[in-house]
C-alpha cells in the first residue's frame, strides 16, 4: 500500500502538461477552451478535445484543480510554478550534468548569446551568493 505522502505528491508533468501549466500560471484559472485557444495561438495546433482530456487527466494526477460549480468548468494549477520548475531543473542537473550546477551554467553560457543586461544580472546574483557564504 502506498503511503499518503506518495499519494499526495503530484507526478512529474509531461511536455504537453507543462505547456498547459504555463498557460495557467501566466493567466490564472481558465477554461479548457481558453487554454486550448492560447496553445493554438502561442505554441502549436491542438485539438480542443485533446486539450480537455489532458486537463482531466491532470486533475487525476493532482497537477490541476477543477471548479465544476458553474456550467463552464474552470481549471487552475494545483502545483506551484517555482517548486515545479525547481524540481524539473534539479532533475536536469542530476541527469544531464551529474549534479553539477556549474556544468549546467557553463553549458548555458556557452550555447546562448547573453545580453549585457543579463550578464550584469548574473554578476549580481553571484555577488549575492558570495555574500551569503
Amino acid at each position: 500500500m502506498k503511503s499518503s505522502k506518495a499519494q499526495n505528491t503530484p507526478s512529474e508533468p509531461t511536455k504537453s502538461e507543462l505547456e498547459i501549466l504555463q498557460v495557467l500560471w501566466q493567466n490564472g484559472p481558465s477554461t479548457a477552451r481558453f487554454v486550448n485557444d492560447h496553445l493554438n495561438k502561442e505554441k502549436r495546433q491542438v485539438i480542443y478535445m485533446s486539450t480537455l482530456k489532458l486537463m482531466q487527466i491532470m486533475v487525476e494526477k493532482a497537477l490541476l484543480k477543477k471548479d465544476a460549480s458553474q456550467m463552464t468548468h474552470v481549471y487552475q494549477a494545483a502545483v506551484e510554478e517555482g517548486k515545479t520548475k525547481g524540481f524539473l531543473l534539479d532533475r536536469v542537473v542530476d541527469n544531464l550534468f551529474n549534479g553539477s550546477a556549474s556544468s549546467l551554467m557553463m553549458q548555458l553560457l556557452g550555447n546562448k548569446k547573453i545580453s549585457p543586461e543579463e550578464m550584469e544580472e548574473f554578476r549580481e546574483l553571484i555577488k549575492k551568493i558570495d555574500e551569503k557564504q
